[in-house]
């Protein structure tokens, strides 16, 4: 049950208006928006400056995706899309959080703001302490806050106690010494936010192809003949990824687009790097929309599977590529056994759509080799996850369509260094093989057995089996599932420590004492005792490149993410044999660590003043599939939804609006689904809506339902729209509240926040 402990955001309206849902995503309109956020958060000079240098080979990574960058030329007007400049704006903003801000405003009265007041605070410009029993941050210094940190973390019985998190934002200079200092401090609790969202991909691919990562390029989109996109809205969370898509139907190749939702950015779109292109109808992108149910993608990809067989049964040869299956792949025969155990007539209702809509896809699959598959969340953080991920490289597989120019995996990761970060060594599950190659080079011996992933990292919280929690960036408590129920779990910690740049909701909701650590944006500069430094991030095609932030710090109490880790290891660490305060004075110092860690680093620093990069090897892509078990490229049998709703339940999934990012709120519109200044909404399939005698506008609490178990949220309006029925969707973190801790995706162990079962009261 809710208990309205202020770890959700408030059941507060804010007045719900209404636009015509737009024809194009995209265009002037993007522009005028995105120009309007840099200039009321950051002003015009300091505006100009900041995007002039996003994404470009000598300026700063975006804080926002990791979508990549051209490999050659940039755009000169705008190599970034709205919710970059968006997320730009809000890193750079003039708004400070200052210890006065903080002396005048207790936690209690903040907690009950909505998360877009909360972060719209500003930056927070000094080290900070919440003391036991107290309401009120006040300052701190930072070599009192690194002790404090130092005596926490040596008082526990085991370092098993201590929680060592990681956002997607943190460079790979800071991950990797993160990493580091955790390990010598003795354990692998390195739960990151991949646990939520790739995680699936990652387990998935791995299994199938040896790295859990795409195998695809920017470049390919180029080349391909078809591009399947699913699970996923482009068009609000990586913008730029629909100039690639525009760019394989420039050159001849056909979309399909797979979502419960129809999103416009996916339909047509206005290319805002091409003044000419601003005006007119813009250029359509999706060939065949399939509007699949929620979780029934196994089901539709079985479908395909099916049809596939029984054509190339017909007539040998047609469709799949024989000697591509013979030279480089295991399993087939359990693979096409396997298929025989289903029927195209019990699979179909699960799809929601017609076996001829499911025909022409398939059509167009059979008619073409070079094949893309993109996917993001919508496909992984269901219970079945890693079953869709293989199922879609099942159909890769017959067709040959890996390791070649134009086709290929495409996960499409979210946070601008995520990838980067488990290259770097931030994961619970690291082989033996990277700890012996640290274990060598710094002359100790890490810890083997595995940590906890965040689900886990939660559990042991709440049974207060863990003690500290170190969050290096992030916003926690808005990020995960089961909202109350994790709050209680950070609750129970004797310390949490928060590395960010803004106030969040995740600062609000601390243990018995708690510390924020304010670090350098993406976009400041870094100066070291050496002079100025500049970070690597890898994008999410395995593109390392540099980011040097160009703006002055917000506040001279601000250090990098380097230089925390490193005083935190000065101050925790008594026998190390590490350097640290050496490896922060010149980051050379630390990427000749990494070079002598990690394979595919060679001559780091060398390379890593390459402009635009250098790519990171990729068997997958280079068509080689030894590191998987057996050596070759695996088919694999998986299931469908096992998922039985009762009378009057529904599915939700949680989704974002589109002036969001994650869990940063950048204002209260949706602008491409037509909803604006509100955020408590539900969406719901008309049908449902007439027979559950709900009407457009009413309020409604909603109830998850999960082995017996009931989680509440409360206040939310109707809203009709395009839907499979018995689906709805909500945004997230409102409805985080609904997404019960223990349903996770079998193998990853990813919340499934896109598959929860819901009933829905209107209120009286």
């Amino acid at each position: 049950m809710s208990k309205n402990t202020n770890a959700q955001p408030p059941e507060k309206l804010t007045g719900i208006k209404f636009q015509e849902i737009p024809k194009s995503a995209v265009g002037v309109k993007a522009i005028k928006v995105a120009l309007t956020h840099i200039k009321d958060e950051v002003g015009v000079i300091d505006g100009i400056r900041l995007l002039k240098n996003l994404n470009q080979k000598d300026g700063f990574d975006c804080p926002g995706c990791a979508w990549p960058d051209p490999d050659e030329k940039r755009a000169f007007l705008a190599e970034y899309c709205e919710n970059g400049a968006k997320a730009v704006a809000e890193e750079a903003t003039k708004n400070k959080v200052s210890p006065l801000f903080f002396a005048t405003h207790s936690v209690k009265e903040l907690a009950k703001l909505p998360d877009y007041e909360i972060g719209k605070s500003g930056r927070i410009t000094h080290p900070m302490y919440l003391p036991e029993g107290k309401d009120n941050y006040e300052e701190i210094s930072w070599q009192d806050a690194f002790k404090m940190i130092g005596d926490e973390l040596n008082s526990l019985d085991s370092p098993d106690e201590a929680i060592f998190y990681t956002s997607g934002r943190t460079s790979n200079e800071a991950a990797f010494l993160y990493q580091l200092f955790v390990r010598q401090f003795g354990t692998n609790n390195l739960p990151d936010c991949s646990n939520m969202c790739h995680e699936s991909s990652g387990s998935a691919l791995s299994e199938t192809l040896g790295i859990g990562k795409g195998s695809v390029t920017l470049e390919d989109f180029d080349h391909a003949d078809l591009v399947i996109v699913m699970g996923q809205n482009p068009g609000t969370n990586h913008p730029r990824m629909l100039t690639a898509l525009g760019d394989t139907k420039k050159n001849g190749g056909k979309i399909i687009t797979i979502n419960p939702l129809p999103e416009v950015g996916l339909l047509n779109y206005k290319d805002p790097q091409n003044p000419l292109k601003w005006v007119g109808t813009g250029q359509d992108l999706t060939d065949l929309f399939l509007q699949v149910k929620i979780n029934g993608d196994v089901a539709l990809l079985k479908i395909i599977l099916k049809l596939m067989k029984e054509k190339e049964t017909k007539n040998p040869g047609s469709v799949f590529n024989h000697q591509f299956i013979k030279e480089k792949t295991a399993g087939l025969d359990e693979f096409l056994s396997n298929l025989n155990n289903y029927t195209i007539e019990e699979l179909l209702p699960q799809t929601g759509l017609t076996l001829d809509q499911i025909k022409k896809a398939t059509e167009l699959i059979i008619d073409n080799d070079k094949i893309i598959i993109c996917w993001a969340m919508g496909l992984t953080q269901h219970k079945n996850s890693v079953d869709n991920i293989r199922e879609l490289v099942n159909i890769l597989l017959l067709k040959g369509s890996i390791g070649k120019k134009g086709a290929g995996t495409c996960p499409v990761r979210g946070h601008s260094n995520v990838q980067g970060d488990r290259t770097m060594g931030i994961w619970e599950k690291s082989p033996d093989s990277f700890l012996d190659k640290l274990d060598k080079e710094f002359n100790f011996k890490s810890p083997r057995k595995h940590g906890f992933d965040v689900v886990e990292s939660i559990k042991a919280m709440h049974k207060k089996e863990a003690k500290v929690f170190f969050g290096m960036g992030g916003n926690f408590i808005s990020a995960t599932p089961d909202t109350e129920f994790t709050a209680t779990a950070l609750r129970n910690c004797n310390l949490t420590v928060h590395v960010s740049t803004k106030l969040n909701r995740s600062h609000l909701i601390h243990g018995k004492k708690a510390l924020i650590l304010p670090c350098l944006g993406r976009s400041e500069k870094d100066i070291q005792s050496s002079g100025e430094q500049f970070v690597t991030v890898e994008n999410s095609m395995g593109i390392v490149h540099q980011s040097s932030g160009v703006l002055e710090p917000h506040s001279n109490k601000l250090l990098s993410e380097p230089a925390i880790v490193a005083g935190v290891a000065n101050a925790t660490l008594k026998n190390s044999k590490v350097n640290w305060t050496e490896l922060v004075s010149n980051y050379d110092h630390i990427r000749n660590k990494i070079e002598a860690t990690i394979p595919g680093f060679e001559n780091y620093n060398q390379r890593a003043r390459i402009k635009g990069g250098f790519y990171l090897p990729n068997n997958a892509r280079d068509n080689n599939f030894k590191p998987t078990s057996t050596g070759k490229a695996n088919f694999s049998t998986n299931l469908p939804s096992d998922i039985l709703l009762e009378k009057n339940q529904f599915l939700m999934m949680t989704i974002r609006t589109h002036d969001q990012y994650n869990t940063t709120i950048y204002g209260l519109n949706d602008r491409y689904r037509g909803i604006l200044n509100e955020r408590r909404v539900i969406f719901m399939n008309k049908n449902d809506m007439k027979k559950q005698g709900l009407k457009k506008l009413d309020l409604v609490d909603l109830t998850s339902h999960f082995n017996g178990e009931k989680r509440e949220a409360k206040g939310f309006l109707v809203i009709p729209y395009s839907i499979p029925k018995q689906c709805t969707a909500t945004y997230f973190p409102e409805a985080n509240v609904l997404v019960p801790i223990k349903s996770v995706a079998k193998i990853s162990n990813t919340p499934t926040s896109k598959t929860v079962v819901i009933s829905i009261q209107k209120r009286s």
